[in-house]
């Protein structure tokens, strides 16, 4: 991987690079509460009560009361029996997982989890098995393989971040074995999907009793940390088993104190979500409008068909022809040949929205006419790689 050029932030949607100032499409801040004075505020006043850093871990002298409270506010906030906060949302399943090893008799994965996700299967000390991107009829067929009395634990994200799909949580608890639990990275999801934001396990209608939800407090809220949530016995075992949590330091005290604010904001602004999927449903309708085949996910991310490096590059000029900045990405089994993946926030205004759908819509309407159309894209690859709503 080569390291990109480093971009400034300037206002809530604008970039700099190289020198010049481009709207962002880009990133995982959907309510750009990590530009929020009121969030930067809580941090300085963190700052000046607890200092910057604890510096120890929480299982010797780093354990502070900003934890505990922060803790209680997740749990209350998702509805869920405990919380645990870790010092970074990749951290938190790894976290969970080394609580949990020993537990179960095979790892089910989907194809397409996160990296973190993967590291936590090698933690849970069992053999893996994956099955293909959200196929619940793949899913079974794994299961069978794995034996009458197999002891289950299926990994998956909430919100898969190449596209904005979700994992059809209900289906696969009908079909896990008694005894079988999830355990879900959503990352992506927290704070966002849901009608009161509390992620994937909202939006899907499921309880909590065979589900550990771990995600962070860098992308919606935009702070930073990790977090499990699940019954109390779990709170336990991870404070017991895992080395992670033990030989870690926690999110610096500043950043738990803006993270209670964050969370304070989109408890009481509900109006902030009911922007955000706005500005997405505005976005998709004028792409459709134009020509383009956009998956209808439930997450605030518009990604593009695959296409051609000729095509990649006339589209990346255009962008920033229009003072855009491309988000190409090569991220994951999802996307490691590179796709153009916007992300849409509550605070993109109309101008903006627009100025992009136009570009899009040139672009798409210029390749269609040329004769290069039936070369324009790399291939369309199958439903599970294209429209995963």
């Amino acid at each position: 991987m080569i390291e990109p050029e480093p971009l400034q932030f300037v206002g809530d949607n604008e970039v700099r690079w190289r020198g010049r100032v481009c709207t962002y499409f880009s990133g995982c801040d959907y309510f750009r509460l990590a530009r929020n004075s009121k969030v930067a505020r809580a941090a300085r006043a963190g700052m000046e009560k607890n200092r910057l850093n604890v510096a120890a871990s929480r299982v010797t002298t780093g354990n502070q009361e900003i934890y505990a409270e922060l803790e209680k506010s997740l749990a209350v906030f998702f509805g869920a029996e405990a919380a645990l906060v870790l010092p970074s949302g990749y951290l938190a399943p790894m976290a969970a997982a080394q609580a949990l090893a020993g537990e179960f008799s095979h790892v089910l994965v989907d194809e397409f989890a996160h990296a973190a996700l993967r590291d936590a299967a090698r933690m849970l000390d069992c053999p893996v098995r994956r099955f293909k991107h959200r196929d619940v009829s793949d899913l079974a067929r794994a299961i069978s393989k794995c034996g009458a009395h197999a002891r289950l634990i299926l990994l998956t994200d909430g919100m898969f971040s190449h596209d904005g799909s979700v994992a059809p949580l209900s289906d696969y608890l009908k079909i896990l074995p008694r005894g079988g639990v999830i355990l879900v990275d959503d990352a992506h999801g927290v704070g966002v999907l849901g009608e009161s934001g509390r992620g994937a396990l909202e939006h899907a209608g499921v309880a909590r009793k065979r589900i550990v939800q771990c995600g962070t407090l860098s992308k919606a809220f935009g702070v930073y940390g990790g977090f499990v949530l699940g019954s109390r016995p779990l709170r336990g075992k991870i404070v017991a088993n895992s080395r992670l949590f033990a030989g870690t330091t926690p999110p610096p005290p500043p950043l738990a104190s803006a993270a209670l604010v964050a969370l304070g904001i989109l408890r009481r602004e509900r109006s902030r979500r009911e922007r955000l999927f706005r500005n997405v449903l505005r976005l998709r309708a004028q792409l459709q409008e134009a020509g383009w085949e956009i998956s209808e996910t439930p997450g605030p991310i518009v990604r593009l068909p695959l296409m051609n490096s000729k095509a990649a590059s006339d589209l990346k000029r255009r962008l920033l022809a229009a003072g855009i900045y491309p988000p190409f990405l090569k991220y994951g089994g999802a996307s490691a040949a590179g796709v153009f993946r916007f992300v849409v926030s509550s605070e993109h205004t109309r101008e903006q929205l627009d100025r992009l759908a136009s570009v899009l819509a040139g672009f798409k309407s210029g390749r269609s006419q040329s004769k290069t159309a039936g070369r324009f894209f790399a291939g369309r690859g199958s439903a599970r790689t294209r429209g995963r709503g």
